[in-house]
C-alpha cells in the first residue's frame, strides 16, 4: 500500500488539474495563435506560468485505485498487476484464470 500523503497529494493535484483546465487551454491557445500580436501571446504566456504547477496535467501520476501504487498500472482496469492478481485469484474478475503450469 502507498503511503496515503502521497495518495492524498495526487488527488489534490487531480483537484486542480478540474479547477483549471479550462483557464490553462485558453491561455495555451492565445500564446499558440500566431495571427494575434507577439505582447498579447507574450501576456498569455505570463499567465500562464503564473498558474500552479499542479495544476498542469503532465503533473499527474496514474496510481492504482486500490493500493494507491504508482508502477505497473493498467490504464485499461486502473489498476496494479498486484491488486489484479490478487483479485483474479480469489475469483472477483469474471473470466480471469490464474494460471500454472
Amino acid at each position: 500500500m502507498a503511503k496515503k500523503a502521497m495518495i492524498e497529494r495526487e488527488k489534490k493535484r487531480q483537484k486542480l488539474v478540474e479547477q483549471y483546465a479550462a483557464k490553462r487551454a485558453q491561455l495555451k491557445e492565445i500564446a499558440r495563435d500566431e495571427s494575434r500580436p507577439m505582447e498579447e501571446r507574450f501576456k498569455a504566456q505570463l499567465k500562464l506560468a503564473k498558474l500552479p504547477r499542479n495544476s498542469s496535467e503532465t503533473r499527474l501520476h496514474n496510481r492504482c485505485q486500490l493500493t494507491g501504487r504508482p508502477h505497473a498500472y493498467y490504464r485499461k482496469l486502473k489498476m496494479s498487476r498486484i491488486a489484479l492478481r490478487e483479485l483474479g485469484s480469489n475469483g472477483q474478475i469474471p473470466g480471469m484464470v490464474k494460471s500454472s503450469w
